[in-house]
């Protein structure tokens, strides 16, 4: 394998401007559902407390393979890959709730505070002195998986690939009176691609080994890694 880079992506630490939001989008892959929570009897939405705890648990991190291009080949000296990748699987953020509505930028600030991502000391993105973070954005956009040129140095056989690392978790939000809201949220964390050479092993690389079962010859070294 010739190597992967991560690059903090759209759900990294850049600005941006943040639509609040009291019901939560849900997303998979080549659809969305809207899902509205905390209704009472006539249907006005019943907001939870502002002085909550979240609490988190089965915190998970998984690189997702995006994209991944055909076989190309490249004589001596290597050159520019010029195979566009197709798409396999679209990251979308996404916050399920039962409960209390809660702002869903407020949930994945909160898991972003738990895996490191969002290093402050407020405690909620209302006291992060007006920062916002692409991270607690539910409708940022997928990272482009076409969006540079890649070269390699050597001749070979060579599958160009891209992923994100997806984080999911439950949580729970409980106010002091004693009401809770619990949900499932998931959001992704680094935009992540790499080049593997067909003709060598994959390595301990996941996306590579799954790019290699998707593009490289069966039985190809790449692919005894998969």
């Amino acid at each position: 394998m010739r190597g992967i880079t991560r690059r903090t992506g759209a759900a990294g630490l850049a600005a941006v401007a943040l639509a609040a939001a009291l019901t939560a989008c849900t997303g998979g892959e080549g659809k969305r559902d809207s899902r509205s929570s905390g209704k009472g009897d006539k249907g006005a939405v019943v907001k939870a407390c502002a002085d909550g705890n979240f609490t988190w648990s089965d915190v998970k991190k998984t690189d997702r393979l995006t994209g991944v291009s055909e076989v190309e080949s490249l004589g001596e000296g290597g050159g520019r890959l010029t195979m566009r990748l197709e798409r396999v699987y679209t990251p979308r953020p996404s916050v399920r709730t039962t409960g209390p509505a809660v702002s869903s930028a407020e949930v994945l600030f909160s898991l972003g505070k738990k895996i490191g991502e969002i290093k402050t000391d407020a405690r909620t993105l209302a006291e992060a002195d007006g920062e916002t973070w692409s991270f607690t954005d539910v409708n940022v956009k997928a990272p482009d998986i076409n969006d540079g040129a890649t070269e390699t140095d050597g001749a070979g056989r060579f599958v160009h690939f891209a992923g994100v690392r997806e984080v999911t978790g439950d949580f729970s939000y409980a106010c002091p009176g004693g009401r809770t809201t619990t949900g499932h949220a998931r959001t992704w964390q680094v935009d992540i691609t790499g080049v593997l050479a067909c003709d060598e092993r994959a390595g301990d690389s996941d996306l590579a080994a799954q790019a290699a079962r998707r593009s490289c010859e069966e039985g190809s070294p790449a692919t005894q890694d998969a």
